[in-house]
């Protein structure tokens, strides 16, 4: 699966986000509702989180210096974290507090016709928002479902602009709701519950966004598709007879780290094998192009060392043979 930034999404959900926020707050100091509140403030946040994944996106380009050999490509990663941690604290938090406030206070709304029709058209925009991601991710996710492409991408852009724009849709859902039922029964008690629906709703996206870059910021070996790619292509079957055993990790969504110990033949001289090392190499950056930082460790297979030594298959990325 390619590694794609995604940057049409993040920069459509970017604007209508702002237009979002904006018409929330003011259709908030109209009619006094916490819903309306509590959904500018979350698309506030969004909006500031797209900020995020682009910057981290241009740092994450930065070239390699000697501190950091491997360059910036997890960067990417970092920034991801820190917008579910924004969507945490600013968003869900902050819609908590306004729920429970509103629920233990509770005001008629007025002028309704402003919330009900900022609540729609945010709808609206939030829907080509979240069309633009589904296209950009579709371009990418093969055979994959969205929770498998969400939990496998090694870009976590694209993830993290789809669940923003699905809690985004939801949590318009609920402030209508909430809405709707202060003005049909007059209690703008269920204006507070709606308003802590959102908050449990963007607290529950942003624990599973925390936890996906997570995994990230740890490193990840390769995808499955690309380390069987890998395997197919180090071992020649003549200058490198077998893979012992290989280690991936992503430096960053576009970078791959590739780490084996192959076998050469015992009779093999030392040009011969720096030569099928150099082939070897060769071959993986042309199987999977992002394997950009290779090393390989040519020996002499042997059955017992390998049935004795620990078993590579354990680890993420390895493989024994």
């Amino acid at each position: 699966m390619s590694a794609s930034g995604g940057t049409k999404a993040i920069v459509a959900a970017l604007a209508a986000n702002l237009a979002i926020a904006v018409a929330k707050f003011v259709a908030f100091l109209f009619s006094g509702s916490s819903s309306m509140l509590a959904e500018s403030v979350h698309s506030l946040a969004d909006s500031g989180n797209q900020g995020l994944l682009l910057l981290g996106g241009k740092k994450a380009q930065r070239e390699a210096t000697p501190q950091h050999p491997f360059g910036y490509g997890r960067e990417r990663y970092i920034y991801a974290f820190l917008v579910s941690i924004v969507l945490f604290s600013v968003g869900g938090m902050f819609a908590i507090y306004e729920g429970y406030e509103k629920i233990k206070d509770p005001h008629a709304i007025e002028a309704w016709y402003w919330p009900v029709g900022v609540l729609i058209f945010a709808i609206i925009a939030e829907s080509f928002s979240f069309r633009t991601a589904i296209k950009e991710s579709n371009a990418i996710r093969g055979g994959l479902s969205w929770t498998e492409f969400v939990r496998r991408a090694k870009a976590p852009e694209l993830p993290v602009v789809l669940l923003e724009d699905l809690g985004a849709l939801v949590g318009l859902v609920l402030a209508l709701g909430g809405v709707g039922l202060a003005l049909a029964t007059g209690d703008g008690v269920w204006d507070g519950i709606g308003t802590l629906c959102i908050g449990i709703l963007l607290i529950l996206i942003a624990i599973v966004l925390a936890a996906e870059t997570k995994s990230l910021l740890l490193g990840e070996s390769a995808g499955i598709d690309d380390v069987s790619k890998i395997e197919a292509a180090v071992v020649d079957g003549d200058t490198v007879t077998r893979l012992i055993h290989m280690r991936t990790l992503h430096l960053g969504p576009e970078e791959l780290l590739v780490a084996a110990k192959i076998a050469v033949r015992h009779d093999d001289s030392a040009t011969e094998v720096a030569n099928a090392i150099n082939a070897a190499e060769q071959r993986i950056r042309v199987a999977v192009p992002i394997a950009r930082v290779i090393y390989l460790e040519p020996d002499i297979y042997s059955e017992t060392a390998a049935s004795a030594g620990e078993n590579p298959a354990k680890a993420p990325g390895g493989s024994a043979h």
